[in-house]
This record gives C-alpha cells, structure tokens and sequence, in this order.
C-alpha cells in the first residue's frame, strides 16, 4: 500500500506566487538560537559551526573523527538542511576534561567554526529558543498585492503548523516505508526512527488539514488541550470561557492536535472527535506507532511567525526573514505565499 502525500488545504487562499527557492545556498539561510547559554565549564565542547551545502549528520561524523570519540558522543539540537547555509551548535564530549583537540581540521570552503565554548551536559534534540531564517525567492511571479495581503495576515493571524514535506521524504516515500515496516519489512534502527517521525506526523497533518477546512484550527473547541505559546506546558479545556478566547485571540496560547502514540488522550468532546475521526481512518499507521511503543505527546496547531519582515529587491526576487520555535517548518511559511514542489 502507497499513501500519498496530499496537499495540505491553505489558510490564506491559495498561493499567489511561484518562484525558487535554493537556487544557490545562500538563499536559505537558517541561524540557531539555544534555550540556554552554555556555562563555560565541563567536559563537552559546544561548538558554533557555519556550514554551507553539508548536511547535519556529516559533520558529526567530522567531529567524532576529530576528537576521536564515539558518534553517539556527539550531540546536536536539530537537524538543519543540507542546500542552505546554516548556523548551528554541536557538542563533543571528551570526558575527565580532555584538552580540545585541534578542530582546525575541520575548517573548509564549507565548513567555518565561529566559536568554542565548554558545557556540563551534552547538547540534547529540541534544546532551541529558536531558528532565524532568511530566504531569497528568485524568479518570482504572481500577484504582488495578494502576496503582500498574505505576508500581512502570515504576521498578525500565524499560520497552521504542518510538518514540512521535507519530513515526509520524496513524494511522501517515508510514510509508505513506514506502513511496509509495520507489515513486517526490516528496517535498520536509524531508518526506523525516520519512518516514526514521518508516519505521527503524518497523522498530525491530516488532523491539522481537518481543522483547517472547518475553519477551527486557531480556535478553541470543547475539549480541547491548549498550550502555552513558546512553552510545552499546556491544558485541558473542558468548557471555553471569555479568558481563554481572549488568550487565544492574543496568540498566548494555542490549541494542539495529538502526536499518535501509546498513552491516555487527553482531549474529549468536539476536539476528541476530530483526532479519532483521522486515526481510524488510517487504523494501520496508528496501530504501528502502538507496536512500535511510541509515546503520546501534542504539538501547537498554530504557530506565531516572529519578526517577519520582507521586501522586493526587484521585480522576481522576494526577500523574507523571520524567526520560528524549534520544530516548526520555514516551508510551512512559504507553501502560503508560492507554490512548492513536494
């Protein structure tokens, strides 16, 4: 069975532009922000690297190279994307407070280390306040005033927050490797993980698209779970009164969809509906997360687009920059304003 990667219903109409995206490096441009600053002090080096066209993976592999440690030794907050150039933080451990070997090494056309610094701990997954990005469109054509209406309502309204098609593999491939590893086909313990992620996101999308075409997707229903903006705490919300429609009109807080998995729900009534309604329609990729003993958790159906600025350098080529919260998708800004291959 091949499940195919739908197009995600839009908020803002559809898109009003198409343009390039990636045509050099350069264009892509995403800078991280750590949740903390790094004490000064202990056995991991945290490392500041700018790297252009390399992925993020690759340069673990350098650096355990390197320091001659073990990859797993190696820690980073996120995976950033290989056609771009990205600034981003990795930690090597070197235990009994090893002196740092020579990174010079590691030093190329591609790869700049812009700061050193020592930690306590290793650098953990999702660890980040932020990620600032900066992206050149080329080639641009559309309809400048309903781009430039969309940029506006982008900053003030916020925009669904869909996984990336980047999650999800070419055309959607990683979903069906993951249905195919739920039969029975042996899949590698890295690839594994992979297909996870694609096939609860996947089911997260679809909760999102619903919500979406019935118009409730940054509003409070019955039931809903609701979380805090920038924060993983979050709430149930059995009843909406006054102070949660003000909170929600004000972008404080945002209702979530269920990221599938082994665990209680946590939602009832309308909102408990809608998530059961795009399980059971998909009863092979839920019960695989099941098997597979992943846990339940809840992502924001809303994101906030900080510090969204943009400009028309020329006729084709649009500039944006803007910040979003770790785990959100840049593509996700963008598949509002032009139209993406998947």
């Amino acid at each position: 069975m091949t499940l195919s990667l739908p197009i995600w219903p839009y908020v803002y109409g559809s898109p009003s532009g198409q343009g390039v995206i990636r045509q050099h490096p350069a264009d892509f441009q995403v800078t991280e922000q750590l949740s903390f600053e790094p004490s000064g002090d202990g056995e991991h080096v945290f490392l500041h690297i700018q790297k252009t066209g390399e992925n993020t993976d690759y340069v673990a592999r350098q650096l355990a190279r390197i320091a001659q440690v073990r990859q797993r030794d190696i820690g980073y907050a996120g995976i950033k994307d290989r056609h771009a150039v990205t600034t981003q933080w990795f930690s090597v451990w070197l235990p009994g407070l090893k002196p740092d070997p020579d990174w010079s090494g590691l030093n190329s056309e591609q790869l700049t280390i812009l700061h050193t610094v020592r930690h306590a701990r290793k650098l953990k997954r999702g660890v980040l306040a932020a990620n600032h990005f900066k992206l050149r469109i080329r080639q641009w054509q559309g309809d400048r005033a309903a781009t430039l209406q969309q940029l506006d309502c982008i900053k003030t309204q916020g925009i669904p927050n869909y996984y990336g098609a980047q999650r999800f593999g070419h055309g959607g491939q990683n979903v069906s490797k993951a249905l195919a590893m739920f039969q029975g086909s042996k899949t590698s313990r890295d690839l594994r993980s992979l297909y996870l992620s694609a096939a609860r996101s996947y089911l997260f999308n679809h909760q999102l698209a619903q919500r979406v075409e019935i118009q409730n997707w940054n509003q409070a229903l019955s039931g809903d779970v609701l979380s805090f903006d920038l924060s993983h705490s979050r709430f149930h919300a059995p009843q909406i009164d006054a102070s949660i429609l003000a909170r929600l009109a004000a972008h404080e807080i945002h209702p979530t969809g269920v990221l599938w998995g082994k665990g209680g729900s946590e939602t009832t009534d309308e909102a408990y509906a809608i998530e059961q309604a795009v399980i059971a329609r998909y009863p092979e990729l839920a019960q695989g997360l099941l098997d597979f003993g992943v846990a339940l958790d809840r992502r924001a159906l809303r994101v906030n687009v900080q510090q969204l600025h943009w400009q028309f350098e020329d006729e084709q080529t649009l500039v944006l920059a803007f910040s979003l919260p770790a785990g959100c998708y840049a593509t996700a800004v963008l598949r509002e304003l032009i139209e993406i291959p998947s």
